[in-house]
């Protein structure tokens, strides 16, 4: 969309609901049975937020979270979420908003609220800023912030703000009735319950409106009639706005003008009909989809189609704002469509998803790999040291690395569970960008994982922004049978780490076992791809030509273009030869970085473990080595470090 002309800097400010919402991850049950939970943003006003993100709208969200984890949860997922959070207000006196919500069968999705004396309630006009306000194209007002006092006042300040500015109001109506006292705690699930005393109320903020979306329900409750072709008569006599009908898996009609007597008569979107997993959180997706059309200038038919697909996707999986596509997953979703019912099964889309939804951009990475066991061990037992040393000595690598790095971005390191335990703990005190970890059983060909075979299981305890990292000594010559084990379990590993959550490094080392000529890892490549292999990251071995970057470059794009790239792998090579390998591939873009070890540390290592080494040579030691590698690694590509 164009942009240029508005003279705003947001497209749109979303008002009110911001919470943690936490799913239960078993499907079928009773929410009293309930074992464990998947945590998201929620609330409609926040997932609209980060849908309306997504899809390429500049969008803020005004509320109020608490002084505490949930609330700065919520901040900082909106930031990585590209939300403006200039509207998000801290309140020391009140905790944020808690959901806990589940899946009992298509048609029961008990929740319940936790919202009592919560900190978005508190939002009152003093947190309306009128700058803020006509920074933006549009408002979106929404339902249970009408049901109390101050929030209330607040609402209809930002609408008397955005009117006077000359932009659009939009009503989502999202009616929640025990929200407004009418319902049990237990009851968090019900659509609608009829009350003149809301109806009465919501009529007054019908005529300021210029976009008015709900369901069947809300749009009977916004109006106070009994029937739908009434509801929507009325509405119109006091508004003449866009109304916007949605109608679940029918999808949606758009009303311009008058209301005819044909409930049918109006615009209606492309629908895409397939299995209700979740309804929880369709409307907010769908408000998103429409939004990015409305106010993207497209016509109301692809509006409402954009929102129909991104209801669609929302309805197919199982959380609300994690769940809303972004517009490259949209385009590409109304591009080839699905042969799935269950669009949670496609793999082509839950690619596209996940790669266009990552945590973070991480545009170049400079790699302390210091997950190595074996080598260690061995070093140890040369010089007589205990082994439990090692993972001391780890603890002065990530010093080492941090050292160098700064707290600028574009650095990681590699540290492994059996030694680094520790290690990982000092990590987390400092601002790198990256942490990789191997799964592996060291040396093993066929390849097996280190701890237990269960892969999935070990991934479930890991932080969520730990990258799993397994090597497999893997030629496209091997023996049949051998490649066959291999692939299997790189397959098993593959849809371990997207059923978690959790990014994907595969490390492929060719020329130990076989001939590496220009075609070698272009081949093992291609063959892990066919198999529907794609990690976020590859670390390969230097090649011996251009030709050879190039050809994995093309197989790369071919089937992965959103691949994150390819990181180097040192082998212990001297440092001339690995500045070497950096200005090889530097007319390869789809090299990102290097993750090298021993050419590091294995001298401070041996130092340090004998007893020659103080702590802070060796800190020091290899901190020269690392900046001296990154230097080169900068320099090939005619950069500094950010």
């Amino acid at each position: 969309m164009d942009r240029a002309d508005t003279g705003h800097a947001l497209d749109v400010i979303t008002i009110g609901r911001s919470s943690v919402d936490l799913y239960g991850q078993q499907i079928g049950s009773r929410l009293e049975d309930i074992t464990s939970f998947a945590k998201s943003v929620g609330g409609c006003p926040a997932n609209i937020a980060i849908g309306t993100a997504r899809l390429g709208l500049r969008s803020a969200l005004l509320s109020r979270v608490g002084d505490e984890q949930i609330g700065r949860y919520i901040r900082e997922q909106m930031v990585r979420e590209g939300v403006a959070t200039d509207g998000i207000i801290t309140d020391a006196e009140r905790l944020s908003a808690l959901v806990i919500l589940s899946v009992e069968n298509d048609k029961s999705f008990p929740l319940i609220f936790y919202r009592e004396n919560c900190a978005d309630m508190a939002l009152d006009e003093g947190d309306v800023d009128p700058e803020f306000i006509r920074s933006a194209r549009a408002v979106v007002v929404t339902g249970t912030h009408f049901s109390k006092p101050k929030p209330d006042a607040a609402q209809r300040k930002a609408i008397r703000l955005m009117k006077e500015a000359g932009g659009k109001v939009v009503f989502d109506i999202d009616y929640r009735p025990n929200l407004w006292g009418l319902a049990g705690h237990g009851e968090g699930d019900s659509r609608y319950i009829a009350s003149d005393a809301v109806s009465s109320h919501l009529k007054t903020v019908l005529a300021d409106c210029d976009l008015i979306v709900g369901t069947e329900e809300e749009v009977l409750i916004a109006s106070g009639e009994e029937d739908l072709l009434s509801a929507l008569k009325t509405i119109r006599a006091l508004s003449s706005g866009t109304i916007v009908l949605k109608r679940g898996p029918m999808g949606c009609i758009v009303y311009e003008g008058a209301i005819s007597d044909d409930l049918e008569d109006g615009i209606v979107g492309k629908g895409f009909p397939i299995e209700v997993f979740n309804v929880l959180g369709a409307g907010d997706a769908f408000m998103s989809g429409f939004l990015r059309g409305w106010l993207g200038g497209e016509s109301l038919a692809t509006a409402a189609t954009w929102a129909n697909a991104c209801g669609a996707f929302a309805v197919s999986r199982l959380l609300c704002a994690p769940e809303i596509p972004t517009f490259e997953e949209l385009q590409y979703f109304l591009k080839h469509g699905s042969k799935f019912h269950a669009l949670r099964k496609d793999e082509a889309i839950n690619h596209v998803h996940w790669a266009t939804t990552r945590r973070r951009e991480i545009p170049s990475m400079m790699t302390f790999a210091i997950d190595h066991r074996v080598q260690l061990e061995d070093l140890a037992q040369k010089v007589g040291a205990d082994a439990a040393k090692i993972r001391a000595f780890k603890e002065l690598a990530v010093k080492a690395a941090a050292k160098v790095a700064d707290g600028r971005g574009g650095y990681g390191m590699l540290l492994d569970e059996k030694f680094g335990r520790e290690a990982m703990f000092e990590f987390a005190r400092h601002n790198f960008n990256w942490l990789g970890r191997p799964v592996e059983l060291p040396g093993s060909r066929p390849l097996r994982f280190e701890f237990s075979q269960d892969i999935g299981s070990q991934l479930v305890e890991w932080p969520v922004d730990h990258c799993i990292k397994c090597l497999c000594f893997y030629h496209p010559d091997d023996p049949a049978d051998l490649k066959l084990e291999q692939q299997q379990k790189l397959r098993t590993l593959f849809e371990a780490a997207r059923k978690v959550g959790r990014e994907l490094l595969i490390e492929i080392i060719a020329g130990k076992h076989g001939k590496l000529d220009d075609n070698t890892i272009p081949r093992a490549l291609e063959e892990l791809y066919t198999l529907g292999i794609k990690p976020d990251w590859w670390k390969l071995e230097p090649q011996a030509s251009a030709t050879a970057w190039k050809n994995i470059e093309a197989v790369i794009e071919k089937h992965d273009p959103w691949c994150r790239g390819v990181v180097l792998l040192g082998l212990e090579a001297p440092h001339d030869e690995l500045e070497a390998s950096f200005v090889a591939t530097a007319g390869t873009p789809i090299v990102k970085g290097f993750a090298v070890g021993r050419t590091l540390f294995m001298g401070a290592a041996e130092g340090w473990l004998s007893g020659k080494l103080s702590d802070d040579a060796a800190i020091d030691d290899m901190a020269d080595r690392f900046e001296k590698l990154t230097k080169a690694w900068l320099a090939s590509r005619n950069k500094q470090a950010a």
